[in-house]
């Protein structure tokens, strides 16, 4: 890490443990995209897990910190409900949704809808599905790997994180794999602000969705009126749940399929590369002993906790750490805190890729909103990490990465690095 990025975490630290303990407000952007929000969140588990702030972009909201009490909201669908959405909207965003109307999916939905839908399009990532996939993801992942350049900087995410997983997903819609960058392009336009990503304005972004709704509109009239078949469309077409869904909430539940199966896999293969680079001791132990990559796999989705929160709607007065949180107030669990939970994980800021329970970890989130495609993340995440060790005898990091300006997705805009010389 160069001077400049040293001296800004430690002016960012200093201040945020000067500022009075009622104004830490972790949903800023900026901190996220220079890495420098951990000291409001080591401080909020020390002091007060559970804390409500005033946000000035987000609007009022309880901030949850700690492993014990996020598990205690992610586990209670009951008195925390999804049916407001699952991020922390930007009041300037709750104001676009309210003139678009709004996009639910079944991750925005209380039982029993919930568990409907969700069992409609869970097959696609059973296991029986994946062990049919996992050759094709590990030919495809050795002709990227293949395509890189020796000896010469690229672009770590553009190259392989985007293009593996564009694949994939591509896969599971059924989508042309010749027009698979349509589907990572889509989600960025999700899940960005305008001013970051690919998102010039609010206008652009609806324009842009308004497409991919158009696309996938076009695709499910072809399912609806073809046989039964095992991608996700023709699923959602026929599913006794889904099949009658209106156009908003198809919508919203092909961008939750389109996030869900891009950007969490795609930030920790990224981040696999870049927490390898600063652990080179734990990289040395995985040359060493490949049979570590499972394990490495689990700390890095720990680690880098590609989604960085999600949030619930409270349904009723209830009490939590001491605090009474109100019906309606919004409650965010900060999955990026609870992996840095020191009562729950030891040595939680260490990347370590040999330790006894890597897969106890909350980047998956708990309860009946558990990430549906979990094993399709470590499975790919798994494969791409053997056939790197076939070929490659480093990954360098030449440079510090561009990361997401984003409250929700943390992750890498972009990842400079070197492959010195094949195997």
């Amino acid at each position: 890490m160069h001077d400049g990025a040293v001296d800004l975490k430690a002016e960012a630290r200093a201040r945020i443990y000067a500022q009075p303990i009622e104004m830490l407000d972790p949903a800023q952007p900026e901190l996220f995209a220079t890495d420098a929000m951990w000291p409001i969140f080591e401080r909020l588990r020390a002091e007060d897990p559970v804390h409500w702030v005033e946000a000035p972009d987000y609007g009022g909201y309880w901030s949850i910190t700690g492993w014990n009490d996020i598990m205690a909201v992610d586990s209670n669908h009951q008195t925390f409900s999804s049916a407001d959405g699952i991020t922390l909207q930007s009041l300037e965003s709750k104001a676009e949704t309210a003139r678009r109307g709004a996009r639910p999916s079944f991750i925005s939905m209380d039982p029993p809808r919930h568990d409907e839908q969700r069992k409609t399009v869970s097959p696609v990532v059973a296991p029986s599905n994946l062990t049919v996939m996992a050759p094709v993801i590990r030919e495809r992942a050795g002709q990227i790997l293949d395509g890189l350049p020796i000896g010469e900087e690229f672009d770590w995410v553009e190259h392989v994180s985007k293009e593996l997983t564009a694949m994939t997903l591509a896969t599971l819609f059924d989508f042309p794999q010749e027009e698979r960058r349509l589907l990572p392009h889509w989600s960025d336009m999700i899940t960005n602000a305008p001013g970051h990503g690919p998102v010039e304005s609010w206008e652009h972004k609806r324009r842009e969705i308004d497409a991919m709704v158009a696309r996938f509109t076009q695709m499910w009239n072809d399912r609806v009126n073809a046989p039964p078949a095992g991608d996700l469309i023709s699923m959602l077409a026929h599913g006794e749940s889904t099949r009658n869904m209106d156009k908003a909430e198809y919508a919203g539940n092909l961008g939750l399929l389109i996030i869900g199966g891009n950007d969490t896999t795609r930030n920790t293969i990224s981040g696999s590369v870049y927490a390898l680079n600063k652990n080179p001791g734990q990289y040395r132990r995985l040359r060493e002993d490949p049979s570590l990559i499972p394990s490495m796999v689990s700390e890095t989705i720990r680690w880098q906790t590609p989604l960085a929160h999600m949030a619930r709607t409270a349904t009723a007065d209830c009490e939590l750490g001491g605090k009474t949180i109100k019906a309606g107030d919004r409650v965010v669990m900060w999955y990026v805190s609870g992996n840095r939970d020191a009562s729950m994980v030891e040595d939680p800021d260490s990347y370590l890729i040999e330790r006894a329970r890597p897969r106890q970890h909350m980047s998956f989130g708990f309860g009946i909103h558990r990430c549906v495609g979990n094993r399709l993340a470590e499975l790919q995440l798994t494969i791409i990490w053997e056939e790197i060790m076939k070929r490659f005898p480093s990954i360098d990091l030449v440079a510090e990465p561009d990361r997401t300006h984003s409250i929700f997705v943390k992750g890498y805009e972009s990842l400079p690095v070197m492959i010195p010389s094949r195997n």
